[in-house]
């Protein structure tokens, strides 16, 4: 009697730690699935959204009220985080290059 309550009493232990051993995911392919006529499941294709490219203006016209000014007096306009800098020439905000370090239109005035 000892004996078989001492095997019951280690199978259940066991068979309790291997219970909680086991993990349970949730299905990682729910909501993919819809039912057809004969209520079978057919696979749903999910389309992605393509990202649109934005387009990034070289000229922009701004009014100087709205537009920055540095502690050497040059113009500029922040947009979309890129920096804009005014032309002496023409009075339109440029984006910034190189070509504009030697370019007399982008001096200091």
């Amino acid at each position: 009697m000892k004996n078989i309550l001492a095997v019951t009493t280690a199978v259940f232990i066991l068979f309790l730690f291997n219970s909680c051993n086991r993990k349970t995911n949730p299905e990682t392919n729910s909501g993919r699935y819809v039912l057809d006529a004969n209520n079978k499941p057919v696979a749903v294709k999910t389309v992605k959204a393509k990202k649109t490219k934005t387009v990034i203006p070289k000229v922009i016209v701004v009014n100087d009220a709205v537009a920055s000014k540095t502690f050497d007096g040059k113009y500029y306009y922040d947009l979309e985080g890129r920096r804009y800098w005014r032309s002496k020439k023409d009075g339109k905000y440029y984006l910034y290059n190189k070509s504009m370090a030697t370019d007399p239109d982008f001096k200091k005035p």
